[in-house]
């Protein structure tokens, strides 16, 4: 039997601090951020942290349909194919986070992939968006307490 994770990513602004989660049915989570990034990069970051920290069976449940989509439509097989180039010929984006994601889902090979409405009252889900949320606001209180050369400041 599959073990069941929900994943979800958010980021405010696209780029933007973000933050990524997991959630399992047994209310084990786990998550991070990034002080500058994307929702898609969260979104695949909690996937791939979700399969790193996990053996066996997995079904993973997310709201992104550029994550699922990516396995039930097998848009890896493509990218590979292609030597790294999406559909229109262009470099894929966040390879460094899709390359070893990938690697770990051909290694394991049991490990699914489901498409959840997000926001629409799914409890795990809610919970990851939740858990995502507070990350993305540790980022941004940590990239607004920081001062980098070239940026302005009003007091």
């Amino acid at each position: 039997m599959a073990l069941v994770i929900y994943t979800d990513g958010a980021c405010f602004g696209n780029p933007g601090p973000g933050g990524w989660a997991w959630v399992r049915e047994d209310g084990v989570s786990a998550g991070g951020y990034e002080t500058y990034t994307t929702n898609q990069r969260m979104e695949a970051i909690a996937v791939l942290e979700a399969i790193k920290a996990h053996q066996g069976e997995l079904a993973i449940y997310s709201d992104s349909a550029y994550v699922v989509n990516c396995f039930q439509n097998q848009w890896w097989k493509g990218w590979e194919a292609r030597g790294w180039k999406n559909a229109r010929g262009a470099a894929v984006a966040n390879q460094d986070i899709w390359r070893p994601l990938i690697k770990l889902y051909k290694e394991r090979r049991a490990v699914a992939f489901y498409k959840v409405k997000g926001h629409s009252g799914v409890e795990l889900n809610e919970r990851a968006d939740r858990l995502a949320n507070e990350q993305a606001t540790h980022a941004a209180s940590l990239q607004a307490n920081s001062f980098q050369p070239g940026q302005g400041r009003l007091f």
